[in-house]
């Protein structure tokens, strides 16, 4: 099993929308057997928490299925995971500086790094890859932060069924 985290900062807006998202394309390209998926916050805020109603409703407008319960990222994990998907640059430097090793560091990326078309999707300011968080904004921003997990998607996806290949026997 091939199995990917994704990673922001409570495990209510911005990640477990990607874990949405990104669980469905597995399911769609027939991977649901070889790929898990699943997501964490680098603080503990709210853990045992519901995703925001903002994302929940951003996901289901969008026919997106989810059933989530909000937990903090730990350091062990890195011995199962494949693939620690960091939803900002803060998450990306944090992950790696909880990473054990610098093999286990390795294994953490930038979201958007995986969007073929990089900084210039819309909103993403000049030149980041972050997926900036919605929390404190309009429903706008939860928007937005589907369509840039979307369009990064379809490159984790390419990447992780190359890996799933590297894999399996």
């Amino acid at each position: 099993m091939y199995r990917v985290c994704f990673v922001c900062t409570g495990n209510i807006c911005r990640s477990p929308m990607a874990e949405s998202v990104f669980r469905s394309h597995v399911a769609e390209a027939g991977l649901e057997d070889l790929v898990e998926v699943d997501s964490a916050g680098t603080g503990g805020w709210h853990e045992g928490d519901g995703a925001d109603p903002r994302t929940v409703a951003v996901l289901e407008a969008a026919g997106y299925a989810q059933d989530h319960r909000a937990r903090r990222f730990r350091a062990s994990w890195f011995d199962r995971l494949d693939l620690v998907i960091a939803l900002d640059a803060g998450h990306l430097r944090d992950l790696r500086a909880l990473a054990p090793t610098p093999e286990a560091a390795a294994k953490v990326r930038l979201l958007r790094s995986y969007d073929p078309a990089g900084t210039s999707v819309r909103g993403s300011g000049s030149g980041s890859l972050d997926v900036p968080d919605p929390y404190y904004g309009s429903f706008d921003g939860f928007e937005e932060c589907l369509e840039l997990v979307e369009a990064a998607s379809t490159g984790l996806l390419e990447a992780v069924r190359a890996a799933v290949k590297e894999h399996t026997p």
